[in-house]
């Protein structure tokens, strides 16, 4: 990562504007502007003097001169945080309280994208640093270990695993020394000062469940519109796509946006309009009513609202291979269609999955240009797919592998170059679309709302709604992957969170007294 990523400088224009709403102070040599494990702190602009940003054991990771800024995500969230400011020569900054800042992040675009895209850069970096953030003491065969692991992982915070037995595993120790023993993500999420903490009931007027694209883009419109709006996510806010190493294909982004920074602006977003997002919160129950509907939370809480958004997405099956991650939103995709194949255009493109969609996708990539091969483990395609389906790979070309399994992925940069098969063959791909099935995340529903023989939520006139992302029942919508027959890509997820908050006016409208 460059210099220029980390430690870009502020315009003088800026400097004023900071220095207008901020105060001006001093520090000598050794003095400590922030450390590991404190909760807040304000933004620093440093006007003269240099400041060295060190891990706990004093391993410099970046320098802050002149027109510099100090500062990673946690200043906008109140996480903990993970790393000491040391002043290293006399220092004259600029201090900007969160409060005075936030405003500024939304009347100044240029300023706004300084910021964000830097302390998104400054997370990725200390991510990838060594023995910064928590430590997760636990083995791999532990079941608990594993989820929260899973869960640092999807919220993007820095950590060490360290895989061995332990009497209380997992253990996990946070920066500034204090231990938890076997915690759950939710005591994880509140020792770090992540996420808001709901009362035993709360009441709003629109409850988003899930909290990817379609919940977030809801959570903008409805926020702004003024409807009182709440987003409750059981792991990460941005959903799969939140963890994206980069979407290549998101309207207005020619260059590509990574996941977390997409993630970031929406949420910020959202909190601008003062919607509220809460995190780890997973929904267990839902309680249709005349006038609000309840859904009862695995922590306890319950949440009263004039209506709902279901938009907990997908869990996509995914290889079971290491790396996979890196190559996500990048090289490796869970849908094909026009952006798709206009990417891959002549390259070498790997399809996995012997169902139709995987059929149709390689059908589809070929017409495009692609060379496609479509891997699958069975012994005869037929078994799984349509035979007119089958007739048209071999009409455009498709090469079939039949009891082909990948076991590695090769490349660098989150570029593939290559995979490995079990049996030991390698074969050359720049691309990979998976299409090894979805479970939708529906299980809690039972039979509230009426779902298609996989589990997806049914909308619209099928169920007999007045409103298109309308479910069964009036005034509980549904969007984004959730939903049955939805294309399964995060820019349509956008458009359908914000079209039922449309459909949600619509439909609360109907409920007030002439």
């Amino acid at each position: 990562m460059s210099a220029e990523a980390i430690s870009p400088l502020l315009s003088s224009s800026q400097m004023g504007t900071l220095a207008a709403i901020g105060e001006e102070r001093r520090a000598e040599v050794g003095d400590a502007l922030y450390r590991v494990g404190d909760r807040t702190y304000p933004f620093i602009a440093v006007l003269e003097g240099e400041v060295s940003i060190v891990d706990e054991a004093g391993n410099e990771l970046a320098h802050h001169g002149p027109n510099g800024f100090l500062g990673e995500m946690n200043l906008l969230s109140g996480q903990t945080v993970f790393v000491n400011a040391i002043v290293t020569k006399p220092v004259r900054y600029i201090a900007v309280e969160r409060e005075r800042l936030r405003p500024l992040l939304f009347e100044d675009s240029s300023f706004s994208e300084l910021l964000l895209s830097t302390f998104i850069a400054r997370r990725e970096l200390l991510q990838r640093a060594q023995g910064i953030g928590m430590e997760i003491v636990g083995p791999h065969t532990s079941p608990a270990t594993i989820h929260l692991v899973e869960f640092a992982r999807s919220n993007r915070f820095p950590y060490t695993w360290r895989d061995e037995a332990h009497e209380d595993a997992p253990l996990v120790r946070l920066p500034g020394g204090v231990e938890l023993h076997n915690p759950t993500s939710g005591q994880l999420s509140r020792a770090l000062g992540v996420g808001r903490e709901l009362a035993p009931r709360e009441e709003v007027d629109l409850l988003v469940i899930g909290g990817g694209p379609a919940g977030l883009a809801a959570a903008v419109y409805g926020a702004s519109e003024g409807l009182d709006t709440l987003v409750i996510e059981s792991t990460a806010l941005g959903g799969q796509a939140g963890s994206s190493r980069r979407i290549e294909n998101y309207l207005g982004f020619p260059a590509g946006i990574t996941g977390t920074e997409l993630t970031s602006r929406a949420v910020t977003q959202a909190r601008k309009f003062n919607a509220r997002t809460a995190t780890p919160y997973r929904a267990v129950a839902l309680e249709p009513g005349s006038d609000r509907h309840v859904v009862r939370l695995e922590e306890g809480n319950e949440v009263a609202a004039r209506a709902v958004l279901i938009a907990s997405g997908a869990a996509y099956r995914r290889l079971p291979v290491d790396g996979l991650e890196e190559y996500e939103g990048l090289s490796i995709f869970y849908a094909a269609g026009p952006p798709e194949a206009q990417l891959c255009g002549a390259s070498r493109v790997g399809v996995v999955g012997g169902g139709n969609s995987a059929g149709q996708a390689a059908v589809w990539l070929a017409r495009g240009g692609a060379l496609v091969t479509l891997l699958h483990r069975r012994a005869d395609l037929r078994e799984t797919m349509s035979d007119y389906l089958v007739h048209e790979l071999e009409r455009y070309g498709v090469s079939i592998r039949d009891n082909s399994e990948i076991a590695e992925l090769h490349g660098e940069d989150g570029r593939l170059h290559k995979v490995t098969l079990k049996s030991g063959e390698r074969l050359p791909f720049s691309y990979l679309f998976l299409f090894l099935g979805a479970l939708p995340c529906t299980e809690w529903l039972g039979d509230t709302v009426v779902r298609d023989e996989k589990g997806f939520v049914l909308t619209g006139p099928p169920v007999g709604a007045d409103f298109l992302l309308e479910t069964s029942v009036p005034g509980i919508f549904a969007a984004g992957d959730v939903r049955s027959g939805s294309t399964k890509r995060c820019a349509t997820a956008v458009g359908e969170g914000s079209m039922a908050v449309q459909l949600v006016h619509a439909r609360l409208a109907e409920r007030v007294p002439a």
